[in-house]
């Protein structure tokens, strides 16, 4: 059947109208013609009746008799050639095969060929007949008004997606053109009102697209100004309906005709403004009217930006240019002088008062861009109206806020639908527009540089700032919300301080956006104004002093916390304070927060003064002396003694607060109580983040409060709480500064956090939820730390990174070493966890572990990064002979146990303890020693594990570089020539100069000749010349001469013996040493040990790391001891002379520690001065210099101060090569002890890009411990330190001096 016949056009006609009755409610349904073509698409999955329809029958029928012979040779044929019959999946490839074949055949294409024309000939017959029968009804009567005439569907092709829904049909051009006669507004209103229902039903693509549609939009538009409703709403319908149903090209039409009539509308109505007691009725139909239409409008606006960007930009263009042409047009047009007049933005400030229209528009790019465009260059006076609003509404406050008197429909404004509005209502609404229109143009580049504007009555412009003062004016004169705003959703959220603060609040999100608005001068100004008044006795005119300072420190916290704002507020002087004298707005602040601590302003009754105050402007105090800078500045005030002071008055007033008793006033009591606990966690938060650098965790300790602030932090570390509103990390980094001293871990261990972090630990790496393995097996672990462990690990390293911390969790600590241990016995504490899992010394100990290889090898990484600070791994080593287990597993871990020629296994546990016995038995910098990887090799022929492997003493040579070339004479330099040609240095005054003048140039051209001899006999003089200049000699010159009798008595500790050993093998290697230098390096060592033991104070300190002395080896006196080859004699010498200079206090730990220089409370901190000094200006110089090292460090949650501290303890030994530890030793001696800090920011410049590369795998902390400072030469880096000395050592070395 290729053809069809007249007689099958007529049953064809005849199934397809039955057919479509039967989908008719489908189809009518349909929202827009896209989803009713949708529906038909899809008729056969939705449709159970789908192949009962005697059309669907038809076709099938006829699809049959046209192809089921061809779909016949086909399956032949490919069955023929296949030799088989299809199964299974080769079936699904046979019907493949057959349907492509049979849609490649001619009769396929003619069969599609003449249905499709068909179909249109049946189609266009059905639509004639449809018209016919349409017209010969209304020439007969007038129907009644269809009741589906908002059902809304276009037709926007030729030959499908036709409706034959009863409330739908097709017009001829004829008919529009007959419609549009009747729509004119001589025609009487029956005809007009006929033709607008008709007009209604028709598609709105035909009307749109016909010949007479210029003459439809102008009657339109003048039905839609009409008085009468029946006109004005069919007309306002027709427009409605083309706005949700057609696309943009068609809405912008529709939309820019409906702003135009809009605008005429205003502009020959002219409805007076209400003014003084009048009102504005909405009822009223000519402002109902207007409404309806401005709300069609809006509701557009708010819908268009969900589909605009599908069309071209000239559309939204036109769309945008109408909207703005018709805010804009009593501005343009009205004369000044008039009577006031009704505008269009007030009923759109009425209807969207927040604006939300806009900030949709302004949302995007694509849309944005074209926005600020007609702005600037044709629409500039909708900024203006906007920012006339604002200006308006701040001269009114006065007279706006002073008003006590309010009806009662007044106060309930946004509680009740409401038709009638007051003129200061209007104004209201037209205020809360405008805001939230300026607050987005100005968060954006080409919105701000529409500033500044020119304002009529304005002598001058006003810039942004001038803005920023305003919207500040209107906050202080409306601190609390508004009862007479026109919310629906509450007063508060339209309340005016709410308002601004919004837009505050947005500046603050981007530095940019804040330094071109926020951050000047008299921003600042306004905001301290009442704050400045108050300091000096004055009363702040202010309606609600308690309320507007708590939101003016909101605003400050907000500054604070951005590195411009910090230093807005510490370094410029920008505040007018007593006497007209200029000062810094941080002295400000913590000025007035210590008043307010204090309840010393008698300006604020105690009733204006509620706890939430002092703490919103300690929260500003918080944000400054939380970083290093900040602290720098807020230190003298001593506000960490004034909040301790307050903590500790609030916390006794706490425990009186009377326990509510049955018949008593329980309520009052329970609220008092929960008012004072929530002080007291305020005051104890704000103490806490003074641990957030080294030197606030001193001024911390100092308190006496820590072990309540670090319980504190473990609360709310637990539940994963943020350290506050403004901080965007959480207390990662806080615990790892706490960790870094002996008095923070001490407080960790007593919190309950050890104990946590290990319990979780333990859960993660051996006990494995089943319940979560029955659902998802966990798979098996391919790095040798699984991912989930990673985050325990990396605490655990955090926790352990400092030797003190060490000392104090495993100090005098033995291990269990049980002779049984059941399956659910969980270690809770440091000396357990190495029980289990490092020191494996028992079958015992293994069978009781679910995951011997995973656990084990986790503890050997973490035995690795622990033993990487010398001072902890001798202590391990003392206390559980950490090597000779190591070694013990080892030599059992071979084929054959009993045989001395038995291959070692190779395996990760294997390759882990090589690797950490190398690391403890080799000492050396980067180029010194070579430490063997972790990695097996790949590849044919290669041994998997090329490194020897050993089960006992000595390491094999492989793992020891050459030493480097030591000169151990004089050779002919001008620094031997300068220091044999001054006699008697102490004399001359420029003899210092000279040689650190000279000093430089040697190290920037030959610094291979400061080694040996040359450097020891530099180090003497300059330390000699020091230590008798009474203006260098920093602390009393010290006498030592101590007896023979009491040396050969002094008893050196096993930390001490061990370190000996460790030294003379360095000392060995380096070619400095012999063998017997044993003897002599241990005698120093209890000459230097007697010696400062008579400098120590007598402390009643419960530390561990204070009960017997320094904790751990004294390695600048080894390294000294190396410097002078082996020499006691001068050793001892310059280590006294030494020790009475400042430097000795930062490069020589063991010489500071709990020393009687210090006063008592900091001698008993157990803190050294290298932490929270040296590192302290580490940090602070990284964040000015170095930014992004110091941002990888927070995000890491890690800390530049504890490697400062790991590196300087052990005067980098392991880190760095001989030469460049003997240069820092130097150099800090001849230019000063403040170059140890620029040297520690040398180097972490130098490693910058490892580092952010570390940061992103989560691996800085290990790569830090476990790497040398590779490439590191103190030479190339020598003018850098300059230039920091240049700019900070009038800051950093007075610091230092102050201790």
């Amino acid at each position: 059947m290729s053809q069809l016949f007249a007689e099958d056009e007529v049953e064809l006609q005849s199934l397809v109208k039955q057919f479509l009755r039967s989908i008719s409610d489908k189809i009518s349904s349909a929202p827009s013609p896209e989803c009713a073509e949708e529906i038909l698409l899809h008729l056969e999955e939705t449709d159970k009746n789908f192949h009962n329809y005697e059309f669907v029958k038809y076709l099938r029928q006829y699809v049959e008799n046209a192809l089921g012979s061809v779909v016949e040779e086909e399956t032949n044929n490919l069955t023929r050639e296949d030799g088989q019959h299809a199964v299974g999946s080769g079936h699904d490839t046979l019907i493949h095969a057959v349907t492509q074949r049979t849609r490649d055949s001619a009769e396929y294409q003619q069969m599609i060929h003449t249905l499709k024309n068909t179909m249109i000939t049946v189609v266009e017959s059905l639509k004639n007949k449809f018209e016919d029968d349409q017209l010969r009804k209304e020439e007969m009567h007038h129907e009644k008004q269809h009741r589906q005439s908002n059902i809304q569907f276009t037709d926007n092709c030729s030959d499908s997606g036709s409706s034959f829904s009863q409330s739908y049909g097709f017009f001829r051009q004829e008919q529009l053109q007959v419609l549009a006669e009747k729509l004119d507004s001589n025609k009487p209103k029956e005809v007009r009102w006929e033709a607008l229902k008709v007009l209604c039903r028709a598609p709105t693509s035909d009307v749109l697209s016909c010949e007479s549609w210029s003459s439809l939009r102008r009657n339109l538009c003048v039905a839609l100004s009409e008085p009468d409703p029946d006109l004005s709403d069919n007309a306002l319908r027709f427009f409605a309906k083309s706005l949700s149903s057609s696309p943009l090209n068609v809405t912008r039409e529709i939309y820019t005709s409906l702003a135009k009539s809009v605008a005429s509308s205003f502009l020959s109505h002219k409805l007076s403004f209400p003014s003084g007691p009048a009102t504005i009725d909405i009822n009223r139909p000519e402002i109902s009217r207007l409404l309806k239409q401005i709300r069609l409008m809006n509701d557009f606006q708010k819908e268009v930006t969900n589909f605009w960007i599908r069309h071209p930009e000239k559309y939204m263009e036109e769309v945008i240019e109408s909207t703005f042409s018709l805010l804009s047009f009593h501005h343009e047009h009205g004369s000044p002088g008039t009577e006031r007049v009704l505008e269009p933005v007030h009923l759109l400030a009425l209807l969207d008062v927040k604006a939300t229209w806009f900030k949709k528009w302004m949302h995007g790019y694509y849309s944005r861009a074209v926005i600020l465009r007609l702005l600037e260059r044709k629409y500039k006076s909708v900024a203006v109206a906007a920012l006339q609003q604002c200006i308006k509404y701040n001269e009114s406050c006065e007279r706006f806020t002073n008003e006590t008197t309010e009806s009662g429909e007044q106060r309930s404004i946004g509680l009740v639908q409401r038709s009638v509005y007051s003129g200061k209502e209007l104004e209201y609404c037209c205020f809360v527009h405008s805001l939230c229109v300026l607050g987005k143009l100005v968060i954006y580049t080409n919105g701000r540089k529409l500033f500044p504007i020119k304002i009529r009555k304005y002598k001058d412009p006003v810039t942004l700032t001038d803005l920023i003062v305003i919207l500040l004016n209107i906050m202080f004169k409306h601190p609390r919300p508004l009862d007479r705003d026109c919310s629906h959703t509450g007063s508060d959220v339209l309340s005016p301080s709410t308002l601004v603060m919004e837009v505050l609040w947005m500046l603050c999100e981007q530095t940019e956006w804040a330094a071109e608005c926020l951050y000047q001068t008299p921003v600042i100004e306004k905001l301290l104004a009442p704050v400045i008044a108050l300091l000096n006795g004055q009363k702040a005119e202010l309606k609600s002093p308690a309320a507007t300072l708590s939101l003016i420190a909101d605003i400050l916290a907000r500054i604070a916390n951005t590195d411009r704002g910090l230093a807005l507020f510490l370094f410029e002087k920008n505040l007018a304070a007593a006497h007209s004298e200029r000062t810094f707005a941080a002295h400000i602040i913590v000025q007035f927060t210590q008043r307010l601590l204090d309840k010393e302003l008698p300006s604020l009754c105690e009733s204006d003064m509620p706890h939430s105050l002092c703490g919103a402007f300690i929260l500003v105090c918080r944000q400054m002396y939380n970083t290093c800078e900040g602290l720098q500045v807020l230190r003298p005030y001593g506000l960490h003694k004034a909040l301790a002071a307050a903590w500790k008055k609030t916390s006794t007033l706490s425990e009186r607060v009377q326990t509510p008793v049955p018949g008593g006033d329980a309520g009052s009591s329970t609220q008092e109580l929960q008012n004072m606990l929530i002080w007291e966690e305020t005051l104890l938060d704000s103490l806490l983040n003074f641990a957030a650098t080294p030197k606030g965790l001193l001024l911390l300790q100092q308190t006496g409060a820590i072990n309540e602030c670090v319980s504190y932090m473990f609360s709310r570390f637990t539940k994963k709480l943020q350290v506050s509103s403004c901080e965007k990390f959480g207390y990662g980094v806080m615990v790892t500064q706490v960790a870094a001293t002996a008095p923070g871990v001490v407080a960790l261990h007593s919190s309950g956090f050890v104990r946590a972090l290990v319990l979780e630990l333990w859960s993660v790496l051996e006990c494995s939820s089943d319940n979560i393995r029955v659902v998802r097996p966990k798979p098996t672990p391919i790095d040798p730390i699984d991912r989930s462990c990673l985050k325990s690990f990396l605490y655990l390293v955090n926790l352990l990174s400092s030797s003190q911390s060490v000392w104090e969790l495993l100090g005098r600590q033995p291990l269990a070493n049980k002779s049984e241990y059941t399956l659910r016995e969980m270690p809770t504490s440091i000396p357990d966890l190495i029980d289990r899992l490092i020191a494996m010394n028992s079958d015992v100990k293994i069978h009781s572990l679910f995951h011997y290889e995973e656990s084990h090898t986790f503890g050997l990484r973490l035995l690795n990064v622990l033993c990487c600070n010398l001072d902890s791994f001798l202590l391990l080593e003392s206390q559980y002979n950490i090597c000779s287990m190591l070694l013990q597993s080892q030599m059992g871990n071979v084929t054959d146990p009993d045989s001395s020629e038995g291959n070692i296994i190779i395996d990760s546990l294997s390759v882990e303890r090589n690797h950490v016995l190398v690391r403890v038995s080799v000492v050396g910098g980067p180029s010194e020693r070579r430490l063997p990887p972790r990695d097996l090799q790949e590849g044919e022929g290669e041994h998997p594990y090329p490194w020897p492997w050993f089960s006992c003493y000595p390491v094999p040579r492989c793992y020891t570089l050459d030493p480097p070339d030591i000169l151990h004479t004089s050779p002919d330099s001008e620094i031997s020539a300068f220091l044999s040609s001054w006699k008697d240095p102490k004399n001359d005054g420029s003899w210092m100069e000279a040689c650190r003048t000279l000093y430089c140039k040697v190290m920037a051209s030959k610094p291979n000749v400061l080694t040996g001899k040359v450097l020891a006999d530099l180090l003497e003089k300059v330390v000699a010349h020091l230590s008798n200049s009474a203006s260098e000699c920093f602390f009393s010159p010290a006498r030592y001469k101590a007896e023979e009798k009491t040396v050969k008595n002094a008893v050196l500790s096993s930390v001490e013996q061990l370190g000996i050993n460790t030294c003379l093998k360095y000392g060995i290697y380096l070619r400095l040493l012999k063998e017997e230098a044993a003897n002599d390096l241990a005698l120093l060592m209890k000459h230097v040990k007697i010696f400062l033991s008579a400098q120590r104070v007598k402390t009643s300190s419960e530390l561990i790391t204070h009960q017997e002395g320094y904790p751990g080896h004294d390695w600048l006196a080894s390294t000294v001891f190396l410097i002078m080859a082996g020499n006691i004699e001068k050793s001892l010498c310059l280590l006294v002379s030494l020790s009475s200079l400042l430097t000795s206090a930062f490069i020589w730990p063991a010489r500071i520690h709990a020393s009687i220089h210090f006063p008592k409370e900091v001698a008993e901190s157990g803190i050294p001065p290298v932490y929270w000094c040296t590192a302290h200006y580490v940090e602070m110089l990284l964040k000015a210099e170095v930014p992004l090292v110091h941002s990888a460090f927070k995000m890491s949650g890690f800390t530049p101060s504890q490697m400062c501290l790991h590196w300087l303890t052990q005067c980098f030994w392991n880190y760095l090569d001989w030469t460049e530890i003997c240069h820092y030793i130097c150099t800090c001696v001849v230019m000063g002890p403040d170059y140890q800090v620029y040297m520690c920011v040398a180097i972490f410049k130098h490693l910058q890009p490892d580092i952010l590369q570390r940061t992103q795998s989560q691996e800085l902390q290990v790569f830090l411990k476990e790497e040398p400072i590779q490439g590191f030469n103190f030479t190339n880096h020598l003018e850098f330190m300059g230039v920091l000395e240049h700019k900070y050592r009038d800051i950093v070395l007075a610091d230092m001096k102050m201790i």
